[in-house]
């Protein structure tokens, strides 16, 4: 494993990578507190989400997002990835259907280009055996 990668991020039977994201300071602190955190994601386009309680306001709330995206939605105290385009989209972008706080990004998402329904979703720090 990439020894720069921050998080381990389990989807399904795969195994990804991602790294913390400048910006939301607040938020990651919050979302470390509570790792490991999963859940049976529940699909909404190319957006996976779990619920996920962090004591953490909105940090730059945006809608659209890089593809890859870790990102969480705190009115609805959900914590949700990105990797393509969603109901919301207006092209090919991924869109949250609210603002949301991003606060880490997949190194890669082509893993999960042929995942089909939900799947278990894991996050937690990429040093954990």
């Amino acid at each position: 494993m990439d020894s720069q990668s921050d998080l381990r991020v389990t989807v399904g039977d795969r195994e990804l990578t991602a790294t913390w994201t400048d910006g939301a300071p607040e938020t990651r602190t919050a979302l470390e507190n509570v790792l490991p955190v999963s859940g049976d994601a529940i699909r909404w386009g190319d957006e996976l989400y779990i619920s996920a309680s962090l004591d953490a306001p909105l940090e730059g709330g945006r809608e659209v997002v890089p593809e890859g995206a870790i990102a969480y939605w705190p009115a609805g105290e959900k914590l949700c990835l990105f990797w393509g385009p969603t109901p919301a989209s207006v092209d090919d972008e991924p869109r949250a259907a609210a603002p949301v706080t991003v606060v880490a990004r997949l190194e890669e998402t082509a893993p999960l280009a042929d995942l089909t329904g939900g799947a278990e979703l894991r996050l937690e720090r990429a040093d954990e055996p």
